[in-house]
């Protein structure tokens, strides 16, 4: 299969006719018009300004993974006799495509302890089934995980049933994700989001994106950044793999890039996997060494700095470019356009935050930034290019292991309740407290737990020994039929746009939107927060802390998450006229960071031991263009030109040094396990790296986390390859 010469383009818009003949013309346009927030990445779009429309106003907004989950939405219910003609062998036989596309479930499935087949049952037996086994649990046996697909007020619904059930163990997917984004730059600059709102790219004139591949997984980005270089300003990439959207990319929208395609990389960096801090570091130390940093703005505004100035006075050029795989000249260049540059974003994603020393590789992205007061004040500032559609919003209503001290008082004061205030289980600490068998109770509020995980042996050995594992979703995904407990529970819900009632989502920019909802594709499935309710009902009776059957109304919940939630009083106003707003204190400003100090605060950090064997690949795991986080929409990766997925991408160098061929048959070894049958293919990505797909190759990723943020290493697995003898006749 042959890669385009750009992404997106006419490939693009003759993929969304297809979905639109799939689905029906009018009824694709008529559900993408309506109000409702975007059911896929954290850039958000749609909401009250109408869908298809961004928080500037801008239309049309969309991409081909808006149209895609939108489509899997308004697919045919499930067959009726579909769980009936397959057991759950022939269930765990089939892709996470073919899951997906099964339809939509209309019905609650039960997966009884020793049965072969998912059968039906009524919400009522669903709901006394889910009470009694919460109950038997009890407090420190249940854990409580949420994905970014809910909303606001299913997601403080949630938090809220754990904090009286007398439980912190409760999380949401960002663990796996941006997690050391939010706990460097905490531990920085106070907050845990991003600094910017979208207004402030119409002003940047030097954007350095660092393992982010947004061409693929966050498309309507690149119209920023092709209006970054249509005004003259310059893109720096830093990324191992040459991503071809990020060299040239046609917007759609636009009719000149659409024609001729836009050139998006102004700079091209491809450094070792990992050795982002290392370039980071490197940088830093090119601004000290030519005393061009701005005291002024240091002295004033941060603290740490003398700590911080000495480990990289003291950290050799000779380690920085060994590790970074960078050479002196190139970080020159790149510190000579920091330099000149007005107003500096820098984003990231998972190629950051996806390795064990990640919180560090975020810390050293801020020090980089604070030393020319290049986050702080409007114009420029952080940017962690978040996945899902609403994870930060969950993270700000409480979907988290601990609560903030200011969270923390409003609950107590308000609602009377008493907080618990025991070490609550990041994402890890549940699966790990799962594999030591602590955990009776496993709800599952969206997502997919199980394909999320790294490690595939150990999260299904895991999720095996949990009595009852409890699923809320709107399609089937390979973690119900492989992350199943000794009984599983099924529960459908309505996407976003089915919702009886308007709810609300925050975008990576701290924008919160609100979505109207409307009338269900399907009889049978049920809100988040009508379901939520109806077991607090049952689980709390008696108990008059929370009065669960006013919670039912969405508006309810919205009047308690203006009162309880920092940042979200506007809500109020939102509730009368519908009125959308950004999180208050987010978008830092005239340099009054939110720390205990005021100041920002410089981290002195030691470069991490990135060393492998001389056999040894570093592996990076992906998503492919026609994906959306676990869930797999195409096998083929047009972008990479794949037209598969179980293959491993590696430079020629790597290929030819390691005695092998193109479309050769390998076996892919890691501490954790091993892929036979891999087909290798040549790609244009650093020496000493590769390739391979998400979730399949989480088989080969360990549990290991970062100590500080408790994220898996995705994008750092050391590999080796052995070749397979393939018997032909």
């Amino acid at each position: 299969m042959k890669a385009p010469r750009s992404g997106g383009g006419w490939k693009a818009i003759k993929y969304s006719l297809t979905l639109a003949n799939k689905v029906g013309w009018w009824k694709l346009w008529k559900s993408m018009r309506t109000r409702n927030a975007c059911k896929t990445c954290a850039v958000g779009m749609g909401g009250q300004k109408g869908g298809m429309v961004n928080e500037a106003g801008l239309f049309p907004e969309v991409c081909k993974k808006s149209f895609q989950a939108m489509a899997a939405d308004m697919q045919p219910a499930v067959a009726n006799d579909f769980f009936a003609k397959n057991n759950i062998d022939q269930l765990r036989s089939m892709s996470s495509r073919k899951l997906e596309y099964s339809g939509r479930l209309t019905q609650p499935l039960l997966l009884s302890p020793g049965e072969k087949h998912y059968k039906p049952i009524s919400w009522d037996e669903a709901f006394d089934l889910v009470v009694e086994r919460l109950k038997a649990a009890g407090t420190e046996r249940t854990f409580y995980y949420a994905s970014g697909r809910s909303s606001n007020e299913a997601g403080f619904l949630f938090q809220l049933m754990s904090r009286l059930m007398g439980t912190n163990f409760v999380n949401n997917c960002s663990f796996y994700c941006h997690q050391a984004s939010g706990v460097g730059l905490g531990s920085s600059i106070g907050t845990g989001a991003g600094t910017l709102r979208l207004e402030d790219l119409d002003h940047t004139d030097l954007y350095i994106l660092i393992g982010a591949n947004p061409s693929s997984n966050h498309p309507r980005l690149m119209k920023a950044f092709m209006e970054i270089r249509r005004r003259g300003g310059k893109v720096i990439v830093v990324n191992p793999v040459k991503e071809l959207g990020l060299v040239n990319f046609k917007v759609p929208s636009d009719v000149r890039s659409l024609l001729f395609g836009s050139s998006i990389a102004s700079t091209y960096v491809q450094p070792h996997v990992g050795g982002d801090m290392a370039l980071l570091i490197g940088l830093s130390k090119e601004v000290l060494e030519r005393n061009a940093h701005d005291q002024a703005f240091i002295d004033a505004h941060t603290e740490n700095f003398d700590a911080f100035k000495q480990q990289v006075t003291e950290t050799s050029w000779d380690d920085i470019i060994a590790q970074s795989g960078v050479d002196r000249e190139t970080i020159r260049n790149i510190a000579d356009q920091y330099l000149s540059a007005k107003n500096v974003v820098i984003g990231w994603c998972m190629g950051i935050t996806h390795h064990l020393h990640g919180t560090n590789s975020v810390q050293s992205i801020v020090n980089f930034s604070l030393l020319r007061g290049m986050v702080g004040r409007r114009k420029a500032g952080l940017m962690p290019i978040r996945g899902h559609s609403n994870v930060q919003g969950l993270g700000s209503v409480g979907v988290v292991p601990g609560m903030k001290q200011a969270m923390l008082e409003r609950f107590e004061k308000q609602l009377g309740i008493k907080v618990p205030t025991t070490p609550g289980y990041d994402t890890m600490a549940c699966m790990e407290a799962s594999h030591r068998g602590e955990i009776d109770f496993a709800f599952c509020l969206g997502g997919n737990l199980f394909g999320s995980n790294p490690d595939t042996k150990y999260a299904l050995e895991a999720m095996s020994r949990i009595k009852t594992v409890l699923y809320l979703s709107t399609t089937l995904n390979t973690g119900h039929v492989w992350g199943t407990g000794e009984e599983t529970l099924i529960l459908p819900v309505l996407p976003r746009d089915e919702e009886p009632e308007p709810t609300t989502q925050e975008s990576m920019f701290s924008y919160v939107r609100m979505s109207d909802g409307g009338k269900s594709r399907f009889t049978g499935p049920r809100s988040e927060v009508s379901i939520l309710a109806a077991i607090g009902q049952k689980l709390f009776a008696g108990d008059d802390r929370i009065d669960w059957k006013k919670l039912e109304s969405h508006s309810a919940i919205q009047e308690l998450i203006a009162d309880l939630i920092p940042g979200y009083e506007n809500m109020k106003e939102t509730l009368q006229t519908h009125k959308e707003f950004h999180v208050t204190g987010r978008a830092v400003e005239e340099y009054n960071f939110p720390t205990e100090s005021g100041k920002a605060k410089f981290h002195a950090l030691p470069l991490p031991d990135l060393s492998v064997a001389e056999n040894e690949l570093r592996l990076i795991t992906i998503r492919s263009e026609g994906q959306f986080n676990s869930v797999v929409y195409d096998e083929e990766d047009i972008y990479r030109g794949q037209e598969r997925r179980d293959v491993i991408l590696m430079n020629r160098a790597d290929i030819d040094r390691l005695g092998l061929k193109p479309d050769q048959r390998v076996k892919v070894k890691s501490e954790a396990g091993e892929m036979p049958y891999i087909l290798v293919r040549e790609f244009d990505i650093r020496a000493g790296s590769a390739l391979m797909y998400y979730p399949e190759a989480n088989v080969l990723v360990p549990h290991t986390v970062d100590p500080l943020s408790k994220t898996p290493g995705f994008k750092s697995t050391r590999v080796t390859l052995e070749v397979e003898d393939v018997v032909t006749t």
